[in-house]
């Protein structure tokens, strides 16, 4: 038996598909740029709160929501944080300020320069450290510089034609 589809049924099927796509775009579009105007809105706050404190690294890892929450940090951040974001997981850091060994969360380009076991200066929000202002014992450490998509192909087949 052979199955015959009309050709008019196909294009109708790709139809209803691609105007679903459209409608989806469409929402992801309004919905990033209502999320654009309340990080905007919240700014202003975060800068006016951040203050300047020395502490000691002790340790730092990458953890969901509910585990940051076990560690250490407030239980609002589990209420307040949205379902979308629940599953992700949190840059958290553990660090000695003054007597009190406090959780906090970090910035996510902050993170990955944060020196462990070192004495650090760093803008802190709440419990959000926003940078990185001295290491003791010399200057902070510089941002890696991140390769562009061109330059990352170029080095591939730099490597490609080498072998």
């Amino acid at each position: 038996m052979v199955l015959a589809i009309a050709p008019q049924s196909i294009i109708s099927i790709l139809l209803v598909i691609l105007i679903l796509l459209f409608i989806v775009l469409i929402a992801l579009y309004f919905m990033g740029r209502r999320l654009q105007e309340k990080q905007a809105a919240q700014q202003p706050m975060i800068e006016a709160n951040t203050m300047e404190v020395s502490m000691l690294i002790i340790d730092k890892k990458k953890l969901r929501v509910k585990e940051a929450v076990a560690a250490g940090l407030p239980e609002q951040v589990e209420k307040e944080m949205p379902i979308y974001a629940r599953m992700s997981k949190l840059p958290v850091v553990k660090a000695k300020v003054g007597p009190r060994v406090l959780t906090l969360m970090a910035d996510p380009t902050v993170y990955e320069i944060l020196p462990i076991k070192k004495e650090v200066k760093v803008a802190v929000s709440g419990i959000y450290i926003r940078s990185i202002k001295s290491v003791r014992g010399g200057a902070g450490p510089e941002l890696p510089k991140q390769k562009g998509f061109f330059a990352k192909l170029r080095g591939k087949a730099e490597k490609v034609v080498k072998e």
